[in-house]
């Protein structure tokens, strides 16, 4: 017989809904460090653990002070909230589950996080018009099931939403076969359990 812990960390780790009220996920450093981010039952929401973004914050860290990111498929608000903790500039969220966003309103007021927007819209449709802004930091996180990374990655490189040398930090299932733009140039790339978590940097066209 499972019991209630082992069953969250399952879920979490097979990318499976999370029991409502059962979940939560900790900020790992910064001017919020240890602060506890709360997230409802969601279809699709998998937190990024706290391993992995450990490995991505450190590999960010030259890049992140003073940045204009962009957490496209927020979910929980871990890697948007975590990047404005280590010095991020501004955040912009986009989240189109009510209840979710909802979560994502509260924490930002839980935090103070100013410099935050959070948008009720489908990163797919948000990305399909030219772009308003352009980002130098890019999370794209998406229900595993949905298959969006063709049409995200192309939507914004065609439409102007990235700064010139953006990184755009991807995860995806262990054994997807992603294609990016030619001029992105891959920089890391790990594994964890069934995650493969990949960050790369745009180049010149």
């Amino acid at each position: 017989m499972i019991n209630r812990r082992q069953a969250k960390k399952s879920k979490v780790a097979t990318a499976n809904p999370v029991k409502k009220g059962a979940a939560n996920v900790k900020i790992i450093a910064g001017q919020w460090r240890g602060r506890v981010l709360r997230f409802p039952e969601v279809d699709g929401l998998r937190p990024t653990g706290n391993r992995i973004r450990e490995t991505l914050f450190n590999w960010l860290a030259p890049s992140l002070p003073g940045s204009r990111c962009l957490d496209a498929f927020s979910g929980s608000g871990a890697l948007g909230f975590e990047a404005l903790s280590r010095g991020a500039a501004s955040l912009t969220m986009l989240e189109p589950d009510r209840i979710a966003n909802q979560h994502l309103h509260n924490n930002m007021k839980l935090l103070g996080a100013s410099d935050c927007k959070i948008w009720a819209v489908r990163a797919e449709q948000w990305l399909a018009i030219p772009a308003t802004e352009s980002f130098d930091i890019v999370f794209i996180d998406p229900p595993f099931t949905l298959d969006l990374w063709p049409g995200v990655l192309t939507q914004l490189e065609q439409n102007g939403w990235l700064a010139t040398n953006a990184y755009i930090y991807i995860e995806t299932p262990k054994h997807y076969a992603l294609h990016t733009p030619a001029h992105w140039q891959l920089q890391r790339s790990k594994q964890a359990g069934q995650v493969t978590f990949s960050l790369y940097q745009r180049g010149s066209d």
